[in-house]
């Protein structure tokens, strides 16, 4: 049988899956690794630890057997913010910015002061802050001067990995896109017209624009023997992890909607067009991408609350779950089940890295409200599960107003999926029935889907077999209507502490 693989490069994690052409698993591999965040509010990391990251899980499924029958390899790949700088030899010349990094609020106010925002939103689709890519290079323009003077091109972390694998230097449109203000997302090319407004060069964006399904290259001989696999095997573009994901859980179609919940949180849909006025992120989509755009939102940090907040303030529930061999987490919901929705009046916002859409605030803090003495670890543990769910429906409703009606079913994948009494708190805060994916792939897997789409190895509308849609939760009428209330408080939260939560960022590190 023909066999395809698929690699995701992820914040914290690189994974591949070795895939028949009927979506039947082979074989899986991962590597971790974490960010570095050198100071408050920045996230990046040199690119080679991906490379590294995706050449050992390449080589550990190529080793699990039929090397010689993969046809394909497909690289998806987290936001990469920036892009990875490098210059006319293709090495890295700083850190790649990552979704995460917040740094750019400078450029974010400089772009506001000199570029036309009408025409920013009406050419990209997309409004500004420090999460976009493009105000990140603005601050490598501004910061690293003498990098600056080095670069030759900007490279999303699949496109840089793509070409140490082949040798060839291609974006895709989703990637290129999600970048933001140097993107037409109408006519699918670069904007002159913004990149002149913001002083960036043509020049040091890729000139070669794919898409997810087609082949960039094909593996060096050097490579492919230091990996187990054919020289020669082709190398299909991929795009951003988002999206794949989306593609991996079904989504074909305007109306289908789905949740990605790991170290960030992003919903998103279909639509043919994008409104920048609604707050959300919008770029081509995966498939049909002279056609679709893939219209999402997201909180930055939803598993990583969840991590800081175990690692921070649980060390006993870790040390029980180690000395039982059970995971600490399993510990943790056992007691937040037992609260009542809405833990008994806190309201947990997630804005441990600033917040994406639709606050759009790098300097929004994150914030317990309601705190009691009667309070436990456990009410605090459910709240983060609220506090992330709280966002998602943020987002499903600003996602709402700007198109076709949605599906009455909302498709759940990432980490958070694992979880029970996470998947019916989604349930009943947005109302929607929670379907999640039985195989344990997510992204990856929309990868080597890609692969065999870009090969011809499957049809577009080919589905059976590579995922298997699992029902997990139903809303509970009154749960609903509780959480309805939590969600107006939620909801005024924000406007309510911007002034504060901006003064608090400016009280941060040492006194002078």
């Amino acid at each position: 049988m023909d066999l395809v693989i698929g690699v995701d490069i992820g914040t914290q994690s690189t994974k591949a899956v070795l895939v028949g052409q009927d979506g039947s698993i082979r074989a899986q591999a991962s590597r971790a690794y974490a960010p570095d965040t050198p100071r408050p509010n920045w996230a990046e990391q040199w690119p080679d630890v991906w490379l590294d990251a995706v050449e050992a899980c390449l080589a550990e499924v190529a080793r699990a057997g039929g090397a010689g029958d993969v046809k394909a390899v497909c690289v998806s790949s987290l936001y990469g913010g920036s892009g990875i700088p490098v210059d006319a030899d293709m090495r890295p010349l700083h850190p790649c910015l990552i979704w995460m990094d917040r740094r750019a609020e400078d450029q974010v106010r400089w772009v506001r002061d000199h570029v036309d925002m009408g025409r920013l939103a009406a050419i990209t689709g997309n409004g500004v802050d420090s999460y976009y890519g493009y105000t990140k290079v603005l601050w490598l323009r501004d910061n690293r001067p003498d990098l600056w003077e080095r670069t030759a091109l900007f490279l999303p972390p699949n496109a840089y990995v793509i070409q140490r694998l082949t040798g060839a230097v291609a974006v895709d449109h989703s990637s290129a896109g999600n970048i933001g203000g140097f993107y037409d997302a109408t006519r699918r090319a670069w904007s002159r017209e913004m990149l002149d407004a913001m002083g960036v060069p043509a020049r040091m964006m890729p000139e070669r624009l794919v898409a997810s399904t087609e082949v960039v290259g094909g593996l060096r001989p050097e490579v492919a023997a230091r990996l187990g696999l054919p020289a020669g095997t082709p190398v299909v573009a991929g795009g951003v992890d988002a999206a794949v994901a989306t593609y991996a859980a079904g989504v074909v179609r305007p109306g289908q909607h789905v949740a990605m919940i790991g170290t960030s949180m992003c919903w998103g849909t279909i639509a043919p067009t994008a409104d920048a006025a609604h707050g959300l992120i919008s770029f081509p989509y995966v498939t049909r991408a002279d056609d679709d755009l893939y219209v999402f939102g997201g909180a930055a940090t939803a598993g990583a609350s969840v991590t800081w907040f175990r690692e921070q303030f649980c060390q006993a529930e870790v040390a029980a779950g180690r000395a039982a061999g059970r995971d600490p987490h399993a510990l943790l919901e056992e007691g937040a089940a037992a609260v009542a929705p809405g833990s008994d009046g806190i309201v947990f916002l997630p804005y441990l890295m600033g917040e994406r859409s639709p606050v759009w605030d790098g300097q929004a803090s994150g914030a317990f409200i309601g705190l009691n003495l009667f309070h436990t670890r456990a009410h605090l543990y459910r709240a983060v599960l609220e506090g992330v769910t709280l966002a998602l429906r943020h987002n499903m409703e600003a996602g709402a107003r700007g198109s076709a009606a949605l599906d009455d079913r909302l498709v759940v994948v990432g980490g958070a999926a694992r979880s029970d009494l996470w998947m019916q708190i989604i349930a009943d805060v947005t109302g929607f029935p929670v379907w999640t994916i039985r195989e344990d792939v997510e992204a990856a897997l929309g990868a080597a889907r890609l692969a065999a789409l870009g090969l011809g190895l499957i049809a577009p509308g080919d589905g059976e077999g590579w995922i298997t849609l699992v029902p997990r939760a139903e809303p509970d009428p009154a749960r609903k209507r509780r959480y309805d209330a939590v969600f107006a408080v939620y909801a005024a939260l924000y406007p309510a502490l911007r002034d504060q939560m901006h003064a608090l960022a400016e009280l941060r590190g040492p006194v002078d």
